[in-house]
């Protein structure tokens, strides 16, 4: 498999959250606001990155047996050095996420990249499918994240600084007033409600493109004859 099928099936293709429809319970409860999404998406591409990186790096010597119980262990490690940066560097974020980073220990995406990836190939193979993974998870979340609160709240990345310090505040958009909002879309249905139109819009443009590919098929099939 080369570097760009690996992004493409990453990012598009197999996308664990479009997709494969995997890690959805962080997916689904971080996701209120676009700010939260996208500090637990980077912190998802950190570690998922990194775990297939070591994981590749030891698969020859890891007892197969007990491979599991290696990842986990491996992929908690990285998750405690991330939080402690978080808590660290970004305070504010640290707290809005709480739980949510240490459960980022049994996200399904990163044991499942683990054992059908990282295990079974080299080190930048390995290494570029966790961060197209993990950028794939994360753009998702991203989505939800700006949809639920535009929708629910009026704004677009509000408590940015939260993430980026002063350069955040500038980045707050307010379109309309928080008064308006509907209230379903910052709560848990409305994550349903947005994943579904993702998955719905994929599932549309991914038919389109089968489609003009088979009409330009079939048009230099008669171009032929």
């Amino acid at each position: 498999m080369t570097i760009t099928e690996i992004l493409k099936n990453g990012l598009w293709s197999k996308n664990p959250g479009l997709v494969q429809l995997l890690g959805l319970c962080p997916l689904l409860a971080v996701s209120s606001t676009a700010v939260n999404a996208l500090g637990l998406g980077i912190a998802t591409i950190i570690v998922l990155s990194v775990s297939n990186l070591m994981i590749s790096l030891t698969r020859r010597i890891i007892i197969h047996e007990i491979r599991i119980i290696i990842y986990v262990l491996i992929i908690a490690s990285i998750v405690t050095c991330v939080e402690l940066l978080m808590e660290a560097y970004t305070p504010e974020l640290y707290q809005a996420l709480g739980l949510y980073i240490s459960l980022i220990v049994t996200n399904c995406i990163i044991i499942a990249r683990a054992e059908t990836f990282a295990s079974r190939n080299g080190i930048i193979h390995s290494f570029t499918d966790g961060i197209a993974n993990g950028a794939g998870f994360s753009l998702v979340l991203l989505f939800i994240g700006m949809i639920r609160e535009l929708v629910g709240q009026g704004t677009v990345f509000s408590g940015m600084d939260q993430l980026i310090g002063d350069l955040g505040t500038n980045l707050k958009t307010q379109v309309f007033s928080s008064d308006q909002g509907l209230l379903i879309a910052i709560l848990p249905p409305g994550a349903f409600i947005s994943l579904g139109l993702l998955v719905a819009g994929k599932n549309f443009l991914d038919s389109r493109y089968r489609k003009k590919r088979l009409d330009k098929r079939e048009a230099e099939i008669t171009s032929v004859d």
